[in-house]
Parts: C-alpha cells; structure tokens; sequence
C-alpha cells in the first residue's frame, strides 16, 4: 500500500501578541524546521510525535510512505496567509504529482493540530483536509491525528474518513495516537467503507489546567473512554479543545467510530458534562504563589515546589517574557533564603541573553528583564525587572531533549544565559519555548532536584518530567496573554449558548 504523508502543527491564541510568519516555521525553535522530501522519514523514525508512530506502523506493515511537508511552529497568534498558503501549496503540488504518476496513491495520512487559525481561514485544518479531499476525490481514504486540544469542527470530520487524537496532557502519547491513525486506516479499508460515526460538542470551554489527565476528572473520563474502546470495538477520541480560539468552533469534542460509536459518545459525553464543577481549579496572584511555596518549603517539602507560569506559556500562544511571577519571587526575598536553589525559567529576551554573552561568565552587569506585552484583556502585563545581575552561564542553546514528551528532540533557542540574581537563578533565552524538559533547566547549570523552588513558563506539560520530583505544583496568574480562565478573554466569535466558564 502507497500511503501519502505530511504534517502540518500550529495551535493558534487568537488574543496573543505575535503571528506565526514563514520564519517561524523554519526557525525549529520549537519544532523540526520546515522540511519536505524523503528526509521527513529520516528525521521523524524513532521520535514521539503522531507521525513517527504512523510511520512505524506503515514500515512495519510494509506500506510504500510518500512523504510531503512537514511544518510546525511554536503556538501564537494566527498563521500569516502566507506561511499556509506556502505549506498548503507544496502539500498539494506532491499530492497532485503523484497522482498523475502510474502508481497508485491508495490513502493520504495527515498529521495535523487540530487548533490552528489563519489569517483569512478560520479552519485552517478543516480547509487543508477540504483541499485534499478535492484532488483526491471522494473515496479515497484519509486518516489523521490531533493534538488533545484540538478545536475540532465539523469540516474536519467531514472531509476526513478517520481522526485520532491524543489521550494524554501531558502529551506523552503522541507516536501511540500515530499508531491509532493507522489503525483507524487499516479498519477503514477492511470495511470498504467509513466506519459510523458519532460526535457530540460540550457548550462549554475547559480551562487549560483543568484538562491535565493525571487529574480527577480528566483522568476518570479518559480511563472510561479505553475501557469503552475495549468493550465495544470503537475507537474513541475527546478533544477537549483550545480555549483561547475565538472561532465558532472552539470547544470540546468527543467522537467515535465503530457500529457501538453512538452509545459510547453519549455515555462519554455524560461524564464530562456534569457536575460542571468537576472541571473548576484553583489560581493563585503571584504574591501568594510564591509565599505559599516559601511555606511549603520551610514546613519540609520533600522535593522542590513547582509554580506554573501558565498565563505565559509559550506552548499556548504567549511569548514567555512577562515578569508578574518574577517580580513576586524577587521581592520574597526567597533567594536570599536559598541562595541558588530558587530558579525562574526560561525568559525570552534576546536583548539580554545578548548582553551576557557580551560581559561573560562572572560579570555583573545592569540589565533590564522581560517585557510588558498586551494581556489579551484590555491591559498590560508586568514591566521588565531592573536589577543588577550576575553572569552564571551562558550557552548556544542548542539542547537535546530527553524527557518523556520530546525524547530525542532538539530545540535551537540561540544565545542563552543563566543570570542570579540575590539567589535567584534566572534562565534566559533568545527564543521562547515552553519549559517541558529537565534539559530546558540543565543546559543553563540549573540542577532542578536540587532546586527548593521552581518557576516555570508552561501550563501542564511540565508535569511529565518535572512531575516526579516535585513535592507540590502550584498555578500562578500572573498578568500575560493565554488566560487561565477562559471567561477573562473578549470573545466576539463564539456561538450563542457556547459557556466560557464549566
């Protein structure tokens, strides 16, 4: 079997600073660069996303790949026109190609977000799978796989015959949801036609921090959903959604496919919906943040005390340079309690990553930190910290991740320093990333087991490698532009009874 590939990954905050341009796409800060050929296969075997799984499968069945594009960037604000329409352009070119050649296509595989907005489409996975499905006619199969928090719309279960989704967040099942895309295409050639389908929508937005599956009831309802798959031979998906899209199609999804798929979505679909409390958290203003850390930490906290940075979390579209967190954790003092065991991290500010470099390891220099950026809401986030800092470390910020999401990734994040200030530890970095991996802390000489606080620019994927050696996790609401609480945003594009609070 000749099964055509290509990925293409944004998840796009409609309410952040920055747009995903082409450099974005080629710049591999936070994903491979922009690649397109054979050399897809070579760079992605072995890796944990979707398409590393799916190519696995393929090899191992002996299935013939044509591999395209593949194309990802960090989340932001909207994907320029341009970088779609160049990345959906080369995708259809091959496409086109190879079904003019002799050889048979016999189904097309896309490895896909499932979040993305583009400047002029709203739909931008719904209009590439439109796109396919127009070159390609209407029987032949198409599978692909979503991230967790996909906005899932009717287009993309339209015009795709099968879609998987993640089962994880963290995500630490990407190549296993690769693997369900196949399998979902294997089902759907044995049977000759689409399996049944069902879906049902929930009218209301999930926070982020709430849709950590090693939580109650995240994790309740996902355990529901295999054991559902197991009984009844569907196979299941819930994308609980991006809640910081303002597109009608926002929100959580949860589908099925198999002759049982209407009664398991709907006993599925129960469980999320009510007590609509269950999916309620506690934030915390970073004051109190990082003072109830200091009293977790002095009562014995057996590991360190982890703080989310999730209002600047540079996988939910911000740009990780605000300093609300900063600010509080400087002004504690707890540096000064535990000179270097305190860390605050990663901080994009090229400017001053620069300006380390420059002075070198052991200097002292003046230095002006973060920035203060657009909230989203109508306001400000914190100003930059002026301080007196010390050149700790300085690093070309290419890191080789090692953690259970990213194993074997590699980030390019350019000049980067660690900076201590009064005992803090701050990392800085010249491109933003979303601190996912021990190794975004190590690189810099930051050891995080021996760390007795630790503040870090993510939201809930940090818990995969940061998770087992921490004593607490905590989530700060600090001022920034990926609103914890979906309620606090603008929304203009919403449909009428779509709720953005549970």
């Amino acid at each position: 079997m000749r099964v055509f590939i290509a990925g293409f990954q944004h998840e796009t905050n409609t309410f952040a600073p920055s747009k995903a341009d082409w450099p974005a796409f080629t710049s591999g800060a936070g994903w491979l660069p922009y690649m397109r050929g054979p050399v897809v296969l070579e760079r992605y075997r072995g890796k944990g996303v979707p398409i590393s799984g799916f190519i696995a499968h393929g090899e191992a069945r002996g299935w013939e790949l044509l591999p395209s594009v593949w194309a990802g960037a960090n989340p932001s604000a909207h994907v320029t026109r341009d970088a779609f329409e160049r990345i959906s352009d080369e995708i259809m070119q091959d496409l086109a190609a190879l079904l003019a050649s002799p050889a048979a296509v016999d189904a097309v595989y896309l490895d896909l977000h499932g979040a993305a907005v583009a400047e002029h489409v709203e739909d931008a996975e719904g209009e590439l799978l439109a796109r396919v499905r127009a070159i390609v006619g209407p029987d032949l199969p198409i599978v692909g796989s979503l991230d967790l928090h996909a906005n899932v719309s009717e287009a993309m279960l339209a015009q795709a015959d099968a879609l998987a989704a993640f089962r994880t967040y963290p995500h630490v099942d990407g190549a296993d949801t690769g693997r369900l895309a196949a399998v979902l295409l294997e089902r759907r050639l044995a049977r000759g036609t689409r399996e049944p389908l069902h879906a049902r929508r929930l009218d209301f937005l999930l926070p982020l921090n709430a849709q950590c599956t090693l939580i109650e009831p995240a994790r309740r309802i996902y355990d529901a959903l295999r054991a559902q798959d197991r009984e009844h031979g569907t196979l299941s998906s819930f994308a609980m959604g991006f809640p910081a899209a303002d597109v009608p199609m926002c929100g959580p999804v949860i589908w099925g496919y198999g002759d049982a798929a209407h009664a398991v979505v709907e006993r599925l679909h129960a469980m999320a919906d009510q007590p609509r409390s269950q999916w309620r958290l506690e934030l915390l203003p970073p004051d109190e943040a990082v003072a109830q850390a200091m009293r977790l930490v002095r009562a014995g906290a057996a590991g360190p005390v982890l703080i989310a940075d999730t209002q600047d979390n540079p996988g939910a579209g911000a740009d990780g340079n605000t300093t609300g967190l900063l600010h509080a954790l400087l002004a504690s003092e707890a540096g000064g309690v535990w000179p270097g065991q305190v860390a605050f991290g990663l901080l994009a500010d090229p400017d001053a990553a620069t300006a380390a470099h420059a002075a070198g390891v052991g200097a002292t220099l003046s230095i002006s930190l973060g920035h203060s950026v657009p909230d989203g809401i109508g306001g400000f986030s914190d100003p930059p910290v002026q301080v007196q800092a010390r050149v700790h470390t300085l690093s070309d910020g290419r890191v080789l991740l090692k953690g259970p999401m990213a194993l074997g990734g590699e980030v390019l994040l350019g000049p980067c320093a660690c900076l201590e200030v009064g005992g803090v530890l701050i990392g800085v970095a010249s491109q933003k990333v979303q601190v996912l991996d021990l190794e975004l802390l190590r690189f810099l000489g930051i050891e995080p087991e021996r760390m007795r606080i630790i503040v870090l620019k993510s939201s809930v994927h940090f818990r995969a490698d940061f998770g087992p050696i921490a004593s607490h996790v905590l989530i700060g609401k600090a001022r920034g532009p990926m609103a914890a609480d979906p309620a606090d945003l603008p929304w203009k594009r919403l449909p009428s009874g779509r709720s953005v609070r549970p």
